[in-house]
């Protein structure tokens, strides 16, 4: 199995593009698939500049219904229209980020529904014995606080997200998994309970943003929380390689305490 990133926050490998949003190119022994598709067509570039074909690519994972991961579609659709693209059908949903009196619309671009490859899905999916998907996410301890801000919006009334729209990859290789995971906003720790919920184990690898980002600064509550995840996950028998949401301070206080369990991941990078 081979896994690239094809766009992510930080700048990485061959000159690639950094942008806010991530994308990654996976190769298995039976498929070539992308996970999610960045704010935008530069991962187009970068996919070039790498020497991956997006033309082979048979499917693409839509991990949730935010531009940052959908922003690319379209573009991805005109290059390659064959290539069936999965989403929960609620990730064409009203989503919003809302502070205050300032509202800013997050969600993907309607025209991406209206595409004749979109499959909708609803729930959880066995693709093969390779590739599967799953959701039901509903923990909620120490849900990610920036998850407040975010809202979807019915009837023009503002409610919680509550991310049922988000959708997680299981990768299965010579019995062992590897878990792909936007941005985490359910919480990495519940998004794990769910996978040993359904698989009986956890992950080889993990590879996901943990929504931990914020702009405000932490509070002592914050990083005792980032301080509480970490300390679960170093039980594990698990790699964690993350970026895009997770945040720099995040990342160092992380690390601190799984120290070679966790790596942070570039645009560019193989993992």
């Amino acid at each position: 199995m081979k896994i690239t990133n094809l766009i992510e926050n930080t700048p990485g490998e061959n000159g690639c593009h950094c942008q806010h949003g991530l994308s990654f190119y996976i190769e298995t022994a039976k498929h070539r698939l992308l996970s999610d598709t960045g704010a935008s067509g530069a991962f187009l570039e970068n996919a070039e500049a790498l020497g991956v074909d997006l033309t082979r690519i048979d499917m693409v994972i839509l991990s949730h219904g935010h531009y940052d991961h959908a922003g690319g579609i379209l573009s991805f659709a005109a290059l390659n229209p064959g290539a069936a693209i999965l989403m929960q059908r609620s990730a064409t949903g009203n989503f919003y980020h809302k502070t205050g009196s300032c509202e800013r619309y997050i969600g993907i671009a309607p025209e991406i529904g209206e595409l004749p490859q979109v499959r909708y899905l609803e729930g959880d999916v066995q693709i093969d014995d390779e590739v599967s998907l799953f959701t039901g996410v509903t923990g909620r301890r120490l849900w990610p606080s920036g998850n407040q801000e975010l809202m979807t919006k019915e009837n023009g009334h503002f409610r919680q997200d509550d991310f049922r729209h988000e959708q997680y990859l299981v990768l299965t290789e010579n019995e062992k998994h590897t878990l792909i995971s936007g941005c985490a906003h359910n919480g990495i720790l519940n998004i794990l309970d769910r996978f040993r919920e359904l698989y009986g184990t956890d992950p080889a690898r993990v590879i996901s943003g943990f929504h931990m980002q914020k702009k405000t600064g932490y509070t002592q509550k914050d990083l005792d929380e980032i301080r509480q995840t970490a300390l679960e996950l170093k039980t594990m028998d698990t790699v964690f390689y993350t970026g895009h949401c997770t945040g720099e301070i995040p990342f160092r206080v992380l690390r601190e305490i799984l120290g070679d369990q966790l790596f942070q991941i570039h645009s560019g990078q193989t993992v």
